[in-house]
């Protein structure tokens, strides 16, 4: 597979990245300064050819086409998109408290990103079979209304927005071969999970994984899972 993740210079989506390249994928990596990114470049000698670093800041739609137009001239097919690249601002701040600014840069990266992401690169997905290619939509379970726990508004709502997008995607591609999921990738010890997070994110890729190559039993109708590609609710 040729796979696109944002966000894969470090935590999850490095991870990812990893585990898409041992498992024999093509990954092309996303980041801001893929230039200082040793990890991988590293990477990248270790699996001649399977790690391909690109500039993708998923706030400049730009970049986005640039990347879009720069696989197409070199009739690169995109089997999948993961959209990893996340942020997570005013954890804790009060309502009263939370600044307009955390909200708009949030939404920026956390949902108008992947929306460009897809919008750019859907074109370089062909229908498949069975279900063969896939866009992949890294959520949090702090995006259930169902379960809100109140609080880190910001990220918790981008991510129930993330949710519906993925929904509407999944419903637009109905009968073309490609799924459309959001996924909750656990607590998990990267930056933004910190220290005390239980989850290893090595190991948490790779169910990710399993979930992109077909080997979990998933309904057609559900959207919204965990990495172990279970049903969450909405």
């Amino acid at each position: 597979m040729n796979i696109v993740i944002t966000g894969a210079n470090r935590g999850l989506g490095y991870e990812l990245t990893r585990a898409a390249v041992q498992r024999g994928h093509k990954v092309i990596a996303g980041m801001r300064s893929p230039q200082s990114e040793r990890k991988l470049l590293e990477l990248g000698e270790v699996y001649p050819g399977q790690v391909v670093a690109v500039e993708l800041d998923v706030t400049q739609e730009e970049q986005i086409s640039r990347l879009a137009q720069k696989l197409q001239d070199e009739q690169i097919i995109v089997d999948a998109v993961i959209n990893n690249a996340g942020i997570l601002l005013a954890r804790g701040v009060t309502i009263e408290e939370l600044p307009l600014d955390d909200i708009v840069r949030t939404f920026e990266i956390n949902l108008f990103g992947p929306m460009m992401v897809v919008k750019h690169l859907l074109p370089l997905m062909p229908s498949g079979s069975e279900g063969a290619r896939a866009i992949l939509n890294i959520s949090s379970e702090a995006g259930s209304i169902t379960n809100a726990h109140g609080g880190d508004y910001p990220y918790a709502i981008s991510k129930t927005a993330m949710n519906m997008f993925s929904k509407q995607i999944q419903k637009y591609l109905k009968g073309r071969g490609i799924r459309s999921y959001a996924i909750h990738p656990g607590w998990i010890k990267t930056d933004m999970g910190g220290e005390k997070a239980p989850g290893d994110p090595v190991e948490n890729a790779n169910h990710i994984l399993e979930v992109l190559e077909l080997k979990k039993d998933i309904a057609s109708d559900v959207f919204f899972m965990n990495f172990k590609g279970e049903p969450m609710a909405i």
